[in-house]
């Protein structure tokens, strides 16, 4: 009998095998159709000076206090790529954040070899997504489909240079929709589609497309053991970038919701004492004092079932439907409170740090700049409250050239200290740049998303 079934299942195979691969997509026409608006992009970027870290709290003797400065060190340019694609026939085109992040060239190739210079429009580190331009017109692109109706298990098709390697496609199915990812900051505003296709180094940044030829998706990242795929990546959805998009090109940022909490899991034993049937929700576990939560009646306790039209089924789906909504709408608010449903309606706040994403070129003329090779701003009194700051300016604009940027100011910072003078207002900052001496090394402290940091600047 042993045998039977062995010889059965050898001559077998093949005819699954055969009807199976008959059903399978033909991906050639769709290749063939959206490769030419899919570019590889390369990045040259300077090395930066490096110091060791001064340890927190401990004074060092004058004698090794030079250890702890930027060094000298041969100039010398770091290169790296990744991917993107057109968006429009006139030169805009979508890519990662983190593929053009502190790059002072970029240089955009078609699938037909023609290669133009690329310049920053915005960016969204949060979202990872970077708009850039060149100047051209007439291009190849592709359009961005809303994932609505992307449904696990359904093809999708990648584009990019994989280790350089350019214009390699490669095919899979959506795994999972919403993936909760946080990230080095535990923010967490972006619910990734997950798929098995072969995601690599150097596929960052291009598009992921249905069988229909539209982009449903922004590859952006892998998790990998090996350090190539072992088939887990990771999507941005296309509503998303069609969101930050609109918002680059109208006002140079990307405005995000705030809510003002600090939210954790619902289990199965908080969800009996809560009353509810099943784990779900988000349980506030605590408020910011005065935040939008506080203000529109939402407890400490209180576990958010419904934000707006969004069923919140994980705590991870709560940042994603705050931060998608506009600052100041009116949103209704479903919560279990002490075993009763109750609404409540919520005026959302703006997130705290939009500004970050405010826009930077790689122009050099840098209009406006200060000797810092800054633009700055008195800072906003609701980030003040927030942060708890005294006073400040708020960074802008940065030259990528400039004395703050070897520092590592980067915009959404706050200056609250340059040399040995506190900064409140942008009189205090004119009045003490005009006075600061060139090829000095002086202090600058600045906030960054509320943490306070200090560094060294030198002015030329």
């Amino acid at each position: 009998m042993f045998v039977r079934l062995l010889f059965l299942c050898v001559f077998t195979f093949p005819a699954v095998a055969s009807a199976a691969s008959y059903n399978l997509p033909n991906f050639t026409p769709l290749i063939e159709k959206t490769s030419p608006a899919v570019v590889k992009i390369n990045t040259v970027a300077k090395a930066k000076e490096r110091g060791l870290s001064l340890p927190p709290g401990q004074q060092i003797p004058d004698i090794f206090r030079h250890l702890f400065e930027p060094r000298e060190a041969p100039e010398r340019n770091m290169h790296s790529m990744g991917s993107g694609f057109f968006i429009s026939s006139d030169g805009y085109l979508l890519t990662n954040f983190h593929v053009i992040e502190d790059a002072e060239q970029i240089v955009v190739r078609l699938v037909d070899r023609r290669e133009f210079k690329a310049i920053v429009i915005g960016s969204d580190p949060r979202s990872d997504l970077a708009l850039l331009k060149v100047d051209e017109e007439n291009l190849p692109y592709l359009e961005l489909d809303r994932t609505e109706s992307l449904k696990i298990g359904e093809w999708v098709v990648a584009i990019g240079s994989p280790f350089g390697l350019d214009f390699s496609a490669s095919a899979g199915i959506v795994s999972a929709i919403g993936r909760s990812i946080p990230t080095e900051k535990n923010e967490n505003y972006v619910p990734f589609i997950q798929t098995d296709v072969a995601i690599n180094p150097g596929n960052s940044g291009g598009p992921l497309f249905n069988l229909e030829g539209r982009v449903v998706g922004v590859n952006s990242q892998i998790y990998t053991r090996s350090g190539g795929s072992i088939g887990l990546s990771f999507a941005i959805p296309s509503e998303v970038a069609l969101n930050v998009v609109s918002q680059l090109k109208e006002k140079g940022r990307v405005d995000r919701g705030w809510l003002g909490v600090v939210i954790q899991e619902v289990d199965k034993n908080l969800a009996d004492s809560f009353g509810l049937k099943k784990p779900q929700g988000a349980l506030v576990a605590q408020l910011e004092p005065s935040g939008p939560a506080d203000k529109s009646g939402i407890m400490v306790g209180d576990i958010i079932l419904r934000f707006g039209k969004s069923e919140i089924l994980t705590s991870g789906d709560l940042p994603h439907a705050v931060g998608s909504t506009s600052p100041d709408s009116k949103v209704p608010v479903l919560v279990m409170r002490q075993g009763k449903k109750k609404t409540l309606n919520v005026k959302v706040g703006r997130l705290a740090g939009a500004e970050t994403q405010m826009s930077l070129t790689n122009n050099t003329e840098n209009s406006g700049m200060d000797r810092l090779g800054l633009l700055v701003e008195n800072i906003d009194p609701g980030l003040q409250d927030k942060w708890r700051l005294k006073g400040g300016v708020i960074v802008t604009q940065v030259n990528p050239q400039g004395a703050a940027a070897d520092s590592g100011v980067s915009p959404g910072d706050v200056i609250a200290q340059l040399g040995f003078e506190e900064i409140s207002t942008v009189e205090d900052y004119k009045r003490v740049l005009e006075h600061l001496p060139s090829d000095s090394l002086l202090p600058i402290r600045f906030f960054r998303e509320g943490r306070p940091t200090f560094r060294t600047i030198r002015l030329q």
